[in-house]
């Protein structure tokens, strides 16, 4: 445990920041499996429509760093070419 005030409050600093990237990226994995489920389950409509929220909530982490630029844009790929794929069959 630090002595020293200001690595007292960069603790709790970092422990408040850990909690909120922790959250932000549930929510990734959490739209993530809804997508994948709609996809799964052929509504096109529902997952048109989570694609585009999922799209925003990674551009919004890539923007916090809570997850790495070129991560986000490599998942929006991923994702685009599931729902094109899935518009296609």
């Amino acid at each position: 445990m630090p002595n020293i005030k200001s690595a007292i409050k960069r603790v709790d600093v970092n422990e408040k920041k850990n909690a909120q990237n922790k959250s932000v990226k549930s929510k990734i994995a959490t739209y993530t499996k809804k997508f994948k489920t709609a996809l799964a389950e052929n509504n096109l409509e529902e997952a048109d429509k989570l694609y585009k929220q999922l799209i925003s909530l990674l551009d919004a982490a890539a923007g916090e760093n809570v997850i790495h630029k070129n991560c986000a844009s490599r998942r929006q790929a991923h994702f685009a070419k599931l729902l094109d794929d899935a518009k296609k069959a």
